[in-house]
């Protein structure tokens, strides 16, 4: 279904549905997407999902559903993150919010060389960047020296901006919005000032669960599923349960989860709901505990094993039954 088919439906549409052409504000847009609660999303899959069973498929309610899971990474729009490209994000951004102060309002000072506070910052930046890139001899030293730079200059900008916060006049909801970016951009600055002087100059190994991977979509993780191309995601997993329909019984967003994490909430969920005799999942959800508490209230569940199988598991998984559905979750 096209974006033209869609409007049509919705009665928005024009050309060959008959309507006349309405056309959209972002604003309203936005103003309409942000009312979608998650709750609201819910219930409308659920709408859907009873109107497909009953009315499209005249599924019969003795009938037990076929299920797969399988997540997959919904990207985030984001570059790729180091510590030291974020340092400049989140100071670029400060910057930004100061900039819209001194264009405002004349009486806020200090800042008439703002434009070179940009350009040596972000000359720095790519110059600890180079360094980082490069090999051959004295590479780090060269990095560090590159780092020393840097933090030295961002560090002053962190003085110079926490000294003109407190000043800040706020006389609308534009000024309260800027000066609520800059105390959030601040502490970004300051964050990554430190990642950086532990991790170049101090040579320390950053725990994983300290780095951030972006500072606008700060939902975003790094995500690594065993692929060859991408080896690894930005962004956020989302696990999509469907049945033999090919309708949404049941989708989840991931927070720092691993596929097998989530096999028991998911299994109460819809079986509070569903009667299913099939559901099949990639290896990723696996573990000890899954199959067997899966197989209380599912006859068949086909769950490949991850890792070393022993004979019995390495029949099972050879069956024509497991074989068929285990094709499933390749129509996801």
């Amino acid at each position: 279904m096209n974006h033209l088919t869609q409007r049509c439906l919705l009665g928005v549409g024009a050309d060959n549905g008959g309507f006349t052409r309405i056309e959209f504000e972002y604003q309203n847009i936005y103003d309409n997407v942000s009312a979608l609660s998650p709750e609201l999303l819910k219930e409308l899959n659920e709408i859907i999902l009873e109107f497909g069973h009953k009315k499209k498929f005249k599924k019969k309610d003795k009938v037990a559903l076929r299920l797969k899971s399988d997540s997959f990474v919904v990207e985030s729009n984001v570059h790729f993150p180091t510590d030291y490209n974020l340092l400049w994000d989140s100071a670029r951004k400060s910057m930004d919010a100061i900039s819209k102060y001194t264009k405002k309002y004349d009486e806020i000072g200090g800042w008439r060389k703002l434009s070179n506070w940009r350009q040596e910052l972000k000359g720095l930046m790519r110059e600890l960047g180079k360094a980082s890139s490069s090999g051959g001899k004295g590479k780090k030293d060269r990095e560090k020296n590159a780092a020393r730079g840097y933090i030295k200059k961002a560090n002053a900008l962190v003085i110079k901006l926490c000294a003109t916060l407190d000043g800040l006049p706020i006389k609308d909801i534009e000024d309260l919005a800027t000066v609520y970016s800059l105390e959030h951009f601040i502490p970004l600055i300051k964050k990554h000032i430190d990642l950086v002087e532990r991790r170049i100059l101090k040579e320390e190994t950053i725990p994983h669960e300290e780095k951030l991977f972006s500072i606008f979509e700060t939902y975003t993780e790094w995500i690594k599923k065993g692929k060859s191309r991408p080896n690894v995601e930005l962004g956020k997993k989302l696990n999509i349960t469907t049945d033999q329909y090919n309708l949404i019984i049941d989708y989840q967003i991931m927070d720092h989860e691993q596929d097998r994490d989530i096999v028991l909430s998911l299994a109460d969920r819809i079986l509070a709901k569903h009667k299913v005799d099939v559901w099949s999942f990639d290896k990723g959800y696996w573990n000890r505990e899954n199959i067997p508490i899966l197989q209380l209230a599912v006859d068949k569940v086909i769950m490949p094993k991850l890792g070393k199988k022993n004979k019995a598991e390495q029949e099972e998984e050879q069956s024509r039954v497991f074989k068929k559905y285990k094709n499933f979750i390749n129509t996801i």
